[in-house]
């Protein structure tokens, strides 16, 4: 079989030729203006990409800021009340949260009440500095055996302390000793005058001041449970709990008892004997022994001795399983 040629006439190879041409270039053309649409596609991807990015940095940054901010608020908004009971070592507590405000950036504040009135008034309570903080404020307090307590505070008001030797007491002059007052059936070492560290603890309610109410020593034993940090007798035991509680450096009681009431002479066992028949020192006592084993119970769960000293354990909980993932 023969091959078949077909023959154009040269004018139209020509023409042909010239299509074929202008086809190509109208081609590479419109492949070149599609690259640079291509690399200004890919060039405006890339910077919204990097925008996406910068944006997340920023926001991620200010989340950062912002729960740095709420972290630093949070710790800064931390009230730690120490409603003090009179005679139960409150100075020599008080003077080592002084010492070491400094150095541990801290403040403390101290809010003396008119004539040591121990009910703040409905419009004290709203100018106090636990009102309108963000956080609850944390309780703590030192307590004291009930008679020890009294019998400090009777020959305080009447030969005052080392703390300030020069100070007039409201009872300076008065020489009768706490055994010659009970004997005697004084109103100043009377049984009512042991009834305070539970309305201390009772709180502003009015029932917390009728003396010997069941009911108060009930709430009282309630809020010392449930409001309370911590509270305890000023002891070793109980100081090394400082570095938690401020915080503190761990320090020595080289401070400890600061104040020490002068010419106080021990009471007998019969005037001891004479205010434990009173149902007011039964009440005391229960809600102070109350607090001691409550005392007992948080420390040994919390504090280990170790050759000599106190130690407060390390954290003994981790968190896990925490969800969502991202």
């Amino acid at each position: 079989m023969g091959l078949l040629r077909v023959m154009m006439p040269p004018k139209l190879q020509l023409l042909a030729l010239l299509a074929f041409a202008v086809a190509m270039f109208f081609l590479e053309n419109q492949i070149q203006k599609l690259e640079e649409s291509r690399g200004k596609l890919e060039r405006a991807i890339a910077r919204h990409e990097v925008r996406e990015i910068e944006q997340r940095h920023t926001q991620d940054s200010l989340r950062e800021r912002d729960s740095a901010a709420a972290l630093s608020d949070s710790e800064d908004d931390v009230v730690i009340i120490y409603n003090r009971v009179p005679k139960t070592a409150s100075t020599s507590f008080t003077n080592i949260a002084y010492d070491l405000c400094g150095k541990n950036h801290y403040h403390v504040l101290h809010i003396n009440t008119t004539k040591n009135n121990p009910v703040m008034s409905l419009q004290d309570q709203v100018r106090g500095p636990a009102f309108g903080v963000k956080k609850k404020p944390i309780y703590i307090n030192v307590i004291r055996d009930p008679i020890e307590r009294l019998v400090s505070y009777y020959y305080f008001l009447r030969f005052g302390d080392d703390y300030r030797p020069g100070l007039r007491r409201r009872k300076q002059g008065d020489k009768k000793t706490f055994d010659e007052c009970v004997s005697a059936g004084g109103s100043d070492c009377a049984p009512e005058k042991l009834w305070l560290q539970i309305p201390f603890f009772c709180g502003h309610y009015s029932e917390c001041w009728n003396v010997g109410s069941q009911w108060a020593l009930e709430q009282a034993k309630y809020n010392l449970v449930n409001e309370y940090l911590l509270v305890g007798r000023l002891c070793t035991e109980f100081m090394s709990f400082n570095p938690m509680l401020f915080p503190l450096t761990r320090i020595t009681g080289k401070k400890s008892h600061l104040r020490k009431t002068s010419e106080k002479k021990p009471p007998t066992k019969e005037s001891i004997a004479k205010l434990q028949q009173s149902t007011i020192w039964k009440m005391e006592n229960d809600f102070y022994e109350f607090a001691l084993e409550q005392f007992q119970f948080v420390r040994a769960h919390a504090v280990r001795e170790k050759d000599g000293e106190l130690y407060l354990l390390a954290q003994n909980f981790f968190y896990e399983k925490i969800y969502p993932k991202n």
